[in-house]
């Protein structure tokens, strides 16, 4: 998720790889409607990398603001047109990351009509009964025959 208290960012990722990992991140990201929130897991899992929920939020973390100077092409993707507060950890919580980092995802969420409430020892929660969106695919992407096979077993 974006850095609070940071005045600058990483310039990106560092290989070919990274920025690989990093666009397929921001577009599945991009899908999550709004009103409508899911797992860094998740994420992994839709683009095919169920193992690695963590590296999903290193994407987060290192998502672009919008660039200041206006004569500067803005990146692909940035905090204005990739919604990462609609993706928050397994349980449900809104990760504490930085000063107001919380905070500062839990109003984005309630901008858009999610709820979201204290739990037990004060962190912030969203109830994925009501909110999660856990697609078995991304949209517009097609299952093969033997897929729907394997998801019919289950």
């Amino acid at each position: 998720m974006p850095r609070a208290g940071k005045s600058k960012r990483s310039q990106g990722p560092k290989s070919a790889e990274a920025a690989a990992w990093y666009y397929m991140v921001y577009s599945a990201i991009q899908q999550i409607p709004r009103g409508k929130v899911t797992s860094y897991g998740h994420i992994a899992y839709l683009v095919g990398h169920p193992e690695r929920p963590r590296q999903v939020g290193v994407a987060l973390k290192h998502l672009p603001d919008k660039p200041e100077d206006e004569t500067e092409k803005p990146p692909r993707f940035h905090e204005a047109n990739t919604p990462w507060q609609r993706v928050i950890n397994s349980k449900g919580m809104i990760s504490p990351r930085g000063p107001n980092g919380a905070t500062r995802q839990a109003t984005a969420l309630r901008k858009e009509g999610v709820k979201v409430d204290r739990g037990s020892l004060g962190e912030l929660m969203v109830d994925f009964e009501e909110a999660g969106w856990f697609p078995p695919n991304l949209p517009g992407e097609e299952l093969s025959d033997e897929e729907e096979d394997d998801g019919a077993e289950s």
